[in-house]
């Protein structure tokens, strides 16, 4: 009989990622089967032993585990106590049907860099995703997973672009409220994601994602001095609910919405 399990998916707002899975599983094992998707795998207590086309491996947190889409592949826990995963399923265009072939062969990463920024994408798509956040920390992981698959890891550079960093200022600034999208806006300047984020952090001294909450919380306080009631204010200044605002508030202020209104 299968035991207990515990399981938390959703769809997350982030162009390609497909789904997030959170789960604990004790006795369950897979039967074979195959996904459309990069599945990106951490394992955060207990291991797991899987065949992946018909070759034996394993899966621990010592490593990021990266399955291709079309390959099978089951998996059962490696010990009586099971174990506990957090995975990102992503579209197959993020990394390319070119490298299937090299992650059939390693599917396995022990990189702690790439380990810590598949973990910080989960955290960027928790209850209140930061849109930029998970957008920025997603095009992170995929360069690094790139490297792996393609044998060129390579420490990260800070590149100084000046030009693009300001354009990308600009174009938050112009777009509070409703956000930038990190792909185009890297594809309009004729720069990678990537190479977006270090230029203007390197240039501004924080990364995009934190300059726009930034921008947001100075248009809230603004809102909530006029008199506004702070559940209008958050949907008017870019947050998804009077929550949300709440938290970056009290992170950037030391205070709710409602004790900054009232102090005016």
């Amino acid at each position: 009989m299968t035991g207990p399990a515990e399981v938390v998916a959703w769809r997350p707002r982030v162009p390609g990622l497909t789904e997030v899975l959170h789960a604990r599983f004790t006795d369950h094992a897979y039967p074979a089967h195959t996904h459309d998707a990069w599945t990106l795998l951490l394992i955060d207590d207990g291991a797991v032993r899987y065949d992946l086309d018909r070759h034996a491996h394993g899966a621990s947190p010592a490593a990021v585990t990266l399955l291709p889409p079309g390959v099978p592949h089951d998996g059962r826990s490696q010990f009586p106590g099971g174990f506990r995963k957090r995975v990102l399923y992503l579209e197959p265009v993020t990394l390319g049907a070119d490298r299937v072939g090299r992650a059939v062969d390693r599917p396995a990463f022990a990189d702690p860099v790439l380990r810590a920024r598949v973990s910080e994408l989960h955290a960027a798509l928790g209850p209140h995703p930061e849109d930029l956040e998970a957008q920025s920390r997603l095009a992170f992981v995929l360069e690094r997973l790139g490297q792996h698959l393609d044998r060129m890891v390579t420490p990260p550079g800070a590149p100084r672009d000046a030009g693009s960093a300001d354009a990308l200022r600009e174009l938050l600034d112009a777009h509070v409220v409703e956000g930038v999208d990190l792909t185009v806006a890297a594809g309009r300047l004729g720069v990678s994601p990537t190479h977006l984020v270090r230029a203007f952090t390197r240039r501004h001294g924080l990364p995009p994602h934190r300059y726009l909450t930034g921008r947001r919380i100075d248009l809230a306080r603004r809102l909530l001095l006029d008199g506004l009631p702070a559940g209008e204010v958050a949907v008017a200044a870019g947050f998804y609910d009077q929550a949300h605002l709440t938290r970056h508030f009290r992170r950037m202020l030391a205070t709710t919405p409602a004790a900054y209104a009232r102090s005016a």
